[in-house]
C-alpha cells in the first residue's frame, strides 16, 4: 500500500474545462504538451501551484483526478524543491475525474477542493 495520495488536482482554464467536458478527454495545457505529460498537484501542493502558475487569472477550474483509475500512466517525479508531483503520461479522461468546479478560496485564502455532488 502506498502512502501517496489517491487523488490529485489539475487547474484548468475555462476553455480547457469546456474541452474536457465536450471531448471527455484533455491532452494538456501548452506547458503539459511541451513537457510531455500532464502536471498535477496534491492537495498540499495546490495553493503554491496556483500562486506560481495561475496568479491573476480568472475563470479557473479545479479538477479532482482519481490517480488509481489512471494506473501506470501516473508517475511521481521530483519537481519544485524536490517534492514529488504526480504526472500523467496519457490524456486525462473525464472517466478519471471525481469532481470539478470553479476555483474558489476559503476564508483563509486557501483553494477549496471540489466536492462530488
Amino acid at each position: 500500500m502506498s502512502d501517496r495520495p489517491a487523488v490529485a488536482y489539475k487547474v484548468l482554464t475555462s476553455g480547457q474545462m469546456s474541452a474536457l467536458e465536450r471531448d471527455s478527454s484533455f491532452t494538456g495545457a501548452p506547458v503539459d504538451v511541451a513537457d510531455g505529460y500532464i502536471h498535477l498537484s496534491t492537495s498540499a501542493q495546490l495553493d503554491e501551484t496556483v500562486a506560481r502558475h495561475f496568479a491573476g487569472q480568472e475563470g479557473l477550474h479545479v479538477v479532482a483526478v482519481d490517480l488509481e483509475a489512471l494506473g501506470d500512466a501516473v508517475r511521481w517525479e521530483p519537481s519544485r524543491g524536490g517534492d514529488l508531483f504526480p504526472h500523467i503520461y496519457a490524456p486525462l479522461t473525464l472517466s478519471a475525474v471525481l469532481a470539478y468546479g470553479p476555483l474558489e478560496r476559503d476564508d483563509g485564502g486557501k483553494v477549496k477542493l471540489p466536492v462530488a455532488g
